[in-house]
C-alpha cells in the first residue's frame, strides 16, 4: 500500500476505537515503534489532559452549583434545620470526589481558580431560582482557596452568632 493510499483509507482509530486501543497497547508492549499510529496516539494523549480538565470543571460545577455552593447557600441562608444534615453530607461527598481528582492531577488546582467565578455565578442563579424569597449575597463572601472550599464549614458561627 502506498503512503497516499494509506492516508486516504480510514485507520483502525477511526474504524473501531477499542480495536485501535488494544492494537496500540500491544505495539507499545512489544516496543513496535514503527507500527504505531502516532497521529492518533498524540490526539488521544492530548485528549486525556483535556478530559481531566472537563471532568474537574464538571465536578466543580456539580460541587458548586448543585451541591457545595447551593447547599452551602441553603445551609447559610435558608432556615430549614431538618435539611442541614443532608446538605452537609452532599457537600462532603463532592468535596471528596474533587480531592481524589486533584490527587490524580495536582495541576488541576490552577484550573479550579479559572472556573470558580463561572461556577459560583451558576450556583447563585440556581439557588435564587429555588429560593426566590431568601436574601442571598451577590458575591462569594468566603475564601476562594481550594483547600478552604474543600475543608471549611462556612456555616459555623463564632460566639457572637456571626458567621466565621
Amino acid at each position: 500500500m502506498t503512503e497516499t493510499t494509506q492516508l486516504k483509507s480510514p485507520s483502525k482509530y477511526h474504524q473501531d476505537f477499542v480495536v485501535w486501543c488494544e492494537d496500540t497497547v500491544a505495539k507499545l508492549k512489544d516496543r513496535d515503534i514503527e507500527g504505531l499510529d502516532f497521529e492518533a496516539l498524540i490526539e488521544e494523549i492530548e485528549s486525556l489532559g483535556l478530559r481531566d480538565k472537563r471532568e474537574l470543571k464538571s465536578r466543580l460545577g456539580v460541587l458548586l452549583a448543585h451541591l457545595l455552593l447551593a447547599h452551602l447557600l441553603k445551609r447559610l441562608y435558608v432556615q430549614s434545620p431538618n435539611d442541614y444534615c443532608g446538605w452537609q453530607n452532599a457537600i462532603a461527598d463532592q468535596r471528596r470526589e474533587i480531592e481524589l481528582l486533584i490527587e490524580q492531577s495536582p495541576s488541576l488546582k490552577n484550573y479550579f481558580v479559572e472556573v470558580f467565578e463561572d461556577s459560583w455565578r451558576h450556583a447563585l442563579k440556581r439557588v435564587k431560582q429555588d429560593y426566590p424569597t431568601v436574601q442571598l449575597p451577590d458575591e462569594w463572601e468566603f475564601s476562594r482557596d481550594l483547600d478552604a472550599i474543600l475543608t471549611e464549614d462556612f456555616w459555623l458561627t463564632d460566639e457572637d452568632g456571626e458567621k466565621k
